[in-house]
């Protein structure tokens, strides 16, 4: 559960992230506003980066808000009653006995190849250093 809660935290603080991201660019981006009175004019024309911005920020916005919900969903509820809980360890348990045991048949296996491969790496070195001894002897 921990897991996914900080999955949610990440999220928020990413769509926390793109919000304020969008809103930089728009300010960044936007033409100046004209006030009565106000005589110079800070020539800032909209552009098509501007839309292009604010499609990208919606679409990272809208993914974003839904994994948030995808990640809600999946959070477990406190509600489960004991016995479930009970019964959900007890079988987690049964798996990694499984798995241990596999793991430990793999590992059993490993072992005798690899003592196949020192034994026979002990033969070329031995049968290499039989060569040698004849070739400096002839």
């Amino acid at each position: 559960m921990a897991d996914r809660l900080t999955q949610l935290q990440d999220a928020v603080n990413q769509l926390a992230d793109q919000f304020c991201n969008s809103v930089g660019i728009l300010q960044q981006c936007s033409p100046p506003s004209t006030f009565a009175g106000f005589e110079k004019q800070l020539g800032k024309s909209p552009t098509d980066t501007q839309e292009d911005y604010a499609a990208i920020f919606a679409k990272l916005i809208a993914r974003t808000a839904k994994d948030i919900d995808v990640l809600i969903e999946s959070v477990p509820i406190e509600d489960s009653s004991l016995e479930l809980q009970i019964a959900t360890l007890k079988k987690l348990e049964a798996e990694n006995q499984d798995t241990a045991k596999n793991l430990e048949d793999i590992v059993s296996k490993g072992e005798g190849l690899l003592e196949q491969i020192q034994s026979a790496l002990r033969d070329i070195a031995q049968c290499q250093l039989q060569c040698q001894a004849m070739e400096s002897s002839s």
